[in-house]
Order: C-alpha cells, then structure tokens, then sequence
C-alpha cells in the first residue's frame, strides 16, 4: 500500500503540468494577490480547500448526484460563482470591504480571536478550485474513480485519492507563495498593487466566465489538437507492473487488466494470466443457452464489451462477424456482453432487433446491471478481452482498430490449443475515420457542446435557434423537453450542429411517437442529395421507426467542415447524442 500511495503523491505533483488543468493555472496565479487583511494565510487556505475539496468530490460526486438528484453541472456552476465573486473583491473595492465584514463576522466563531479572512476566502477559492479540476488522470486515479462511480469507496480508495491530492497542493502552495513573495520583494509590483489587483480581478472573473461557457474545455481540445505531445509522458511511469498490481489487490469489483503494447510483437504480448473473471448470471441470452468460461475451458474466448447505439462498437461488427464465420469450428467462441449506454438500449426487444439489423450469429448476454462490467474493471466501448484455452486473459484491445494484430493473436492462441487447418492469412479492410468532432450528448448530464452556454437544464423551454455557431457545437430552436439522457423535441423544434467530418450519426427513438417520426435534414443551408446523404435520409427526411443509431450524412467523398439542420416534423422524437466518423 505505501508503494501505491508514493506514486499516486508523485502523480498529484507533477499533474500541475497536464495539459488538462491549464484552463485552472489562472485561478492559482491570481490566489496570491490578496486584499490588506488578508497577509500569509490564504495559500494555506487555498490548499487546504482544495485537498477537501478533491478528495470528497473525486469520491463522493457520483453518490451525491443520484441521491439528491443536483447535477454535477450544477455543482459546477456554484464553483464559478465564487470564483467570480472572488474576481469582483479584487475589481471592485467596495465589495471586498463587504467581503472582509462578512468573514470578520464568521470568524468570531472560531476558537481564535485572529482575523482571518484570507484564510477563509483561500479555503472558500481551494474548495471551488477542487470541484474544477480535472486532471489527466492516470492508471491510479482512473481505478479510484472507477470505483467511485459504481458506488464503491474503500479506505484504501480514500488514502490514494488524499495522497494525489497533498501532491498536487505543493506546486500549488509555491505558485502561490511565490506569487506573493514577488509582490513584496519587487517595489514596482509593490507600489501598483491596486492596479495589479484589478488586473487579477479582470482575470478571475474572466476565467469563471471561460468555465461557465465550457470554453476549458475547448482550450483543452485546442491546446491537445495543437500540440499533440505534450503531457504525453506525465502519467506513464504509473503505468509498471508494480502499480498495477497493487492497483489490482485493492479493486475488489473486478481485476485491472493491463493494455497492450502495440510496439511489441506478438509473441511478447501473450504472457499468462491474469484468470479471466467468470461471465456473470442475470442478463438475457441470445444466439444460444447460457454460456459459462468453466465450460468453454480449452477454447479460445473473446469478450466484446459493446453497446448496440455506439458508433465505434458497429464499426467493430465486421471484423467480429468475420473472425466468427472463419474460426469457429477451429475453436473460437465469441460472446458479445451488451452493457447499455442509455436506458432504451435495455430493452431486450431492442437488443434481439439490433442483432438481427447487425447480422449478428455469436451469443451475446445483457449486462444492464453492469456486474460483468465491473468483474472486468473495463472502461471502454468498445473492449475486447482475449482469452485462451485455460482461462487466462492473453491480450486486450480497447476501442477501434489494431484489427490484424487482433486476428494474429486469434491464430496464435488457436493454435495452443491444437487446432489444425488455422489460416494465417490476414485480410481485414482499414476504415478511415476524418472526424475531428467529438461525440456529443444532448441530454443535460453529459452535454457539453451547446452553443452558447455549454450546459442545458432539465424541463420544457423554449429555445431560439443560432443561425452561427462556433465549431464542434449544437444550439436548438422551439420547444424541447430535457432530460437526463435526451433531448425531447416538440413539433417543428429545430436543431443545427457544426462539425467536421465524413459522416454524421445520431442515436434517436419515436419516443412518445405513436408513429414513425419524421425528421427533415439540410446541410449548409441545402437539401440532401444522393451525394450527401446518410444511409436513413431519403429524399431529405430520416424515418423515426425504432430506437437506434442514424446515419444522416455521408460526405465520403467530401469530408469537411459543414452545418447540418434537423428540423422535426413530429411530436416527441427523443435524440440522445451525435457520433462522427
């Protein structure tokens, strides 16, 4: 346990260098400048806020989100006001005299007679600070969230995440201390303090305001597009056996299974172990009776961890349908484990249809309860857990590609089992994804891309639609209904979306529709044609008929940057999120 708690500590020191948290830096830089009460004890304050902060958020955030049923956005949002009120002390003299009334007065409570209105206004700015930062988390705090969210937070969970948490307030407590140090010691800054307060406050304020229209994240998106390297290396030497195996002890849903290393060749990414996790019960079977990997002993498994609405896992579908049809009777077993993105996709009838649309023939299990899930500590969809003939896990590969290397691992572990006949001949065809637009929810707990305030509540509003928006976004026009995982439209309710890519998908359902919905598609301002239209578009309208993803455009030949209008033409169409290839 020391061992892991000496790593996650020296993760949460260098994590002040992630590429994810610069949006933040200005809200650390501008803790030094403090008012004339204020002295040495906002630094403290703010790290000491911060560490609560972090740790309780990190581990708690999703509990309170399903109990009290307040969105984390929400929570966001409290965060933004503070540190914006925080800007306006520094601005506006007037309101950091009534600032300083208001903590004298709280601190009269406090064991000690000190003024400490830094201290309390550091620790008001670390606890906001703390709910906004998001670092680009390694193997050590990604298995303590993990954790968290499926509801599971053990002491050891607890100690990892304060461990990360003292790490990254040191570089935080010199930024600030350092800050202030210059202030004193330098007699320019020294005698245009007051302005150089306002120009903070400016800053502050300015910051929140980037974080209220989620325009943090974007300089994120901007600064990884950019520079495609930096904060590559932060987090690798996390990722080393010892790490992974006390990562491994203290999980007690399920197993971390390392990723595979693509440099290497095949031969060395086959070591034994670890015992893959046994399929769990509960979940309806389709394509054959209940399969257990006791039973399967001596042959070849794959785990497929998808979801039928999920564009990337469809585009896996060929590749498996292929390596079934080739090496099934050689001694390769594939079951598909449906674990739902969204509360439709737990229908059964869905499920049964989405096979059949997908000619799909290998078993396939529901995993609504998310058990399997968990017993294999994944994360992605798509994943696909490679296992051979004694039950061991032999090879992982998470999301989309790596499909020859993938179908070499196949041979080779048929092979151990004696099979004869296997065909080593690799033909699988490259599919080019030209999307630089993100997946994008509609529903208010995971949008984040509308245009312009980057967040949505849930309830009946009525919108008005922006003829210009900025890239990568959406804005939507007449009534809708949000809620959690969609957005509701009424009739004639509008919705444009900016982006850059070769094909445009949405995962849409009739809803409350007692027939097929119907949805008019523009692009740029023009009808489709048989150029530029999806699959599901015919003469520019997408039929609504059943609950799944639709292939709106096709610029296959045309990839670019272009602005698609849906216009919807019947009442109660449910869309719950944009996938771009």
């Amino acid at each position: 346990m020391l061992l892991i708690l000496a790593f996650a500590f020296l993760a949460g020191v260098i994590t002040i260098l992630s590429p994810c948290i610069l949006p933040i830096l200005p809200i650390i830089l501008t803790s030094s400048i403090a008012g004339k009460n204020t002295g040495k004890s906002r630094p403290i304050g703010v790290v000491l806020g911060f560490i609560l902060s972090f740790t309780f958020f990190t581990l708690f955030l999703s509990t309170i989100v399903q109990l009290s049923g307040i969105s984390a956005n929400s929570l966001r949002l409290v965060s933004v006001v503070v540190i914006a009120g925080f800007g306006a002390t520094l601005l506006v003299p007037q309101f950091q005299v009534l600032t300083e009334k208001l903590f004298s007065k709280i601190v009269r409570f406090m064991p000690t007679g000190q003024n400490k209105t830094g201290f309390w206004g550091g620790i008001l700015i670390g606890l906001s600070v703390g709910l906004l930062w998001t670092p680009c988390v390694g193997p050590i705090l990604a298995s303590v969230i993990s954790l968290a969210i499926t509801g599971t937070v053990t002491f050891d969970a607890f100690l990892i995440t304060l461990a990360y948490s003292l790490g990254t307030a040191i570089p935080m407590f010199l930024i600030i201390v350092g800050g202030q140090n210059a202030l004193r010691r330098v007699p320019w800054l020294l005698s245009n303090l007051a302005i150089i307060q306002k120009v903070f406050g400016i800053i502050m304020i300015l910051t929140a305001i980037a974080i209220f229209f989620n325009f943090d994240r974007k300089f994120q998106t901007f600064v990884l597009n950019t520079f495609p390297q930096y904060g590559v290396g932060l987090t690798k030497f996390e990722d080393n056996p010892q790490v992974q195996n006390q990562l491994n002890k203290n999980n007690p849903n399920g197993q971390t299974i390392q990723k595979e290393d693509m440099g290497k060749s095949i031969s060395d990414l086959l070591p034994k172990g670890p015992k893959a996790p046994e399929i769990k019960a509960g979940g309806e079977w389709f394509n054959s009776d209940p399969l257990t990997l006791a039973a399967l002993k001596g042959k070849v498994v794959i785990i497929d961890f998808w979801t039928y609405s999920c564009i990337n896992c469809q585009r896996t579908l060929p590749y498996l349908r292929s390596w079934n049809e080739k090496y099934k009777d050689k001694g390769l077993v594939i079951i598909g484990v449906h674990a739902p993105e969204f509360e439709f996709e737990k229908d059964a009838k869905n499920v049964a249809q989405a096979l059949k649309d997908f000619k799909i023939t290998y078993p396939v299990v529901q995993d609504n309860s998310f058990t399997n899930w968990r017993a294999y500590n994944n994360q992605y969809w798509p994943a696909k857990y490679f296992i051979d003939k004694d039950g061991l896990i032999r090879y992982t590969h998470f999301g989309e590609g790596s499909y020859d290397e993938s179908e070499k691992v196949i041979q080779q572990l048929l092979q151990e089992t004696g099979a004869t006949g296997v065909n080593t001949t690799i033909h699988n065809p490259t599919y080019e994804v030209n999307a630089q637009s993100p997946e994008t929810y509609l529903g208010s707990a995971r949008v984040s891309y509308y245009y312009p305030s980057g967040s949505l509540s849930n309830g009946v509003f009525t919108y008005t639609l922006s003829p210009i928006i900025s890239k990568n976004s959406f804005s939507l026009g007449g009534e809708w209904n949000i809620t959690d995982e969609a957005a509701i439209a009424s009739k004639n309710a509008t919705l444009n979306y900016s982006f850059t890519a070769s094909k445009v998908f949405l995962v849409l359902r009739p809803g409350t529709s007692t027939t097929a919905g119907r949805i008019h598609i523009m692009l740029d301002g023009k009808e489709l044609d048989s150029s530029t239209a999806g699959a599901d578009v015919k003469n520019g309208i997408v039929t609504v008929d059943t609950d799944r993803l639709y292939n709106l455009i096709d610029l296959s030949d045309s990839p670019g940057s272009h602005t698609i209008l849906l216009e919807f033409q019947t009442q109660g169409i449910e869309a719950y999120a944009f996938t771009f290839g």
